[in-house]
């Protein structure tokens, strides 16, 4: 029996950013405990990756491509042109408690594009978040 080959999982810039700023509204939130709770959002982050790295597909479909509304189609415009940039064909999400992350893949390569909170609206790329 042979293993499946690993994808590799990289993170977009976006991605990066978005996380700072995570870590930053963290902080805002709660100083004392913001760096646990960074750490384990990181922790989750490690655990995600591994599970990408085996099954690319294991997040679910990317909801907000469903939508119909004419400002939801612009909002997810954004963030389709940063798969767009990846070159990678797929957009999914992946749940990790009270985040989740936007992913393109395909079998062989996963990209992590932007991360938001659950209660956020949309994903913010880079340009939004500077």
């Amino acid at each position: 029996m042979t293993l499946p080959t690993r994808a590799s999982v990289a993170a977009a810039p976006n991605f990066l950013a978005n996380l700072e700023v995570a870590r930053l509204f963290l902080v805002e939130q709660d100083a004392p405990s913001a760096g646990e709770r960074f750490r384990k959002l990181k922790q989750a982050l490690r655990e995600m990756v591994s599970v990408l790295s085996w099954s690319p597909a294991g997040g679910r479909p990317a909801r907000f491509l469903t939508s119909r509304s004419a400002q939801a189609r612009l909002r997810a415009e954004s963030v389709e042109n940063l798969a767009a940039q990846a070159g990678l064909p797929n957009l999914r999400e992946f749940v990790l408690g009270r985040y989740i992350v936007l992913y393109a893949h395909d079998e062989s390569e996963v990209v992590l594009l932007a991360l938001k909170h659950q209660r956020q609206l949309i994903y913010f790329t880079k340009d939004q978040v500077g």
